[in-house]
């Protein structure tokens, strides 16, 4: 029987398939449901991660320090996709497992693009509070029929936002590194370049991974090659952004509005300049759906599973 540490939000209320799944197994759940933030800090994994076999984990940073102190671990389960806050290298080098559940999650994020996309063409969100103060505003606003989404990356995500955009009559365009012509066709996206999704769309909706390469890749410099009055995205992660850049772009007109879901510093604090424009900011929700949280718990339980049974597991990103 193994220890499992959960450190993942309401695991014990919308997990309760997958808490069943891993008892049914003989494993030991370890959740704190009295903790306001599960992720556990350095100090507080020092005094259990000793005995601890695996790990599903939120924000939590497995780095070198915590994987010498676990001698038990033998897999540490991302409650998502991203696996940044997690030393891969380390993690191979301590022969534990690190996981995560691609695609079970893909949809809310989507779902959410698109909604922020409707929400900032219509100004849905600040109509509605001019009308708590008692105005009465008549805004006029854009429709999306017509218009050009360009995707950032064609991943899983990217492909249902896509998919879920084919019925406004909007044209799509794609960039990715390593694009999927096949699906491209199948979904009527044009693949091309960045210089192309970024020069000439209205809606720039961004779907890859921070990097080397992409960190802060959305700057003063990318953001004047926009269109004027175009529209940006942000459901993937903060760091793709640098915030100042986009709010001094924002302040100075050369984009109408800005949809973000991920920040580099979260949570993200109070009275910032950038609130003062067309923007919908949420605080790293794409996730946070009922059915993701079901997926997501199962797929991660399942590998973890398989783990301790001396098995392969089937998402494992540092084989």
């Amino acid at each position: 029987m193994g220890k499992i540490l959960v450190s993942a939000s309401h695991f014990d209320t919308l997990c309760k398939d997958a808490w069943e799944l891993l008892e049914k197994n003989g494993h030991e759940v370890i959740y704190d449901k009295t903790r306001s933030f599960p992720a556990y800090s350095f100090e507080e994994l020092k005094d259990i991660i000793g005995d601890i076999d695996a790990a599903i984990i939120g924000m939590d940073k497995y780095t070198e320090e915590v994987f010498e102190i676990a001698p038990k671990l033998k897999a540490v389960a991302k409650f998502g996709v991203g696996v940044d806050n997690i030393d891969l290298v380390a993690a191979k080098k301590h022969g534990v497992k690190a996981l995560n559940a691609p695609g079970q999650n893909s949809n809310a994020v989507a779902e959410l693009t698109v909604c922020y996309i409707l929400d900032m063409l219509r100004k849905v969100i600040p109509i509605h509070e001019e009308l708590k103060e008692g105005n009465w505003p008549r805004w006029i606003g854009s429709e999306l029929r017509g218009k050009t989404v360009g995707l950032v990356g064609f991943g899983a995500i990217a492909r249902l936002v896509a998919k879920k955009l084919q019925g406004f009559d909007v044209q799509i365009k794609a960039y990715d590194l390593y694009m999927n012509q096949k699906l491209a066709d199948e979904l009527g996206v044009k693949a091309c370049s960045l210089d192309e999704i970024v020069e000439t769309s209205d809606v720039v909706s961004l779907h890859i991974p921070v990097s080397d390469d992409t960190y802060h890749m959305f700057n003063t410099e990318m953001f004047m090659r926009m269109k004027k009055g175009s529209y940006l995205v942000n459901a993937a992660r903060g760091g793709l952004v640098d915030l100042d850049d986009l709010t001094k772009t924002l302040r100075e007109g050369q984009i109408a509005g800005a949809a973000l879901d991920a920040f580099e510093m979260e949570p993200l604090p109070k009275g910032m300049e950038i609130f003062n424009y067309n923007v919908v900011c949420t605080p790293h929700i794409g996730a946070e759906s009922f059915e993701a949280y079901r997926d997501v718990s199962l797929c991660v339980s399942k590998d973890i599973i398989r783990v301790l049974a001396g098995e392969e597991p089937e998402h494992c990103v540092n084989r």
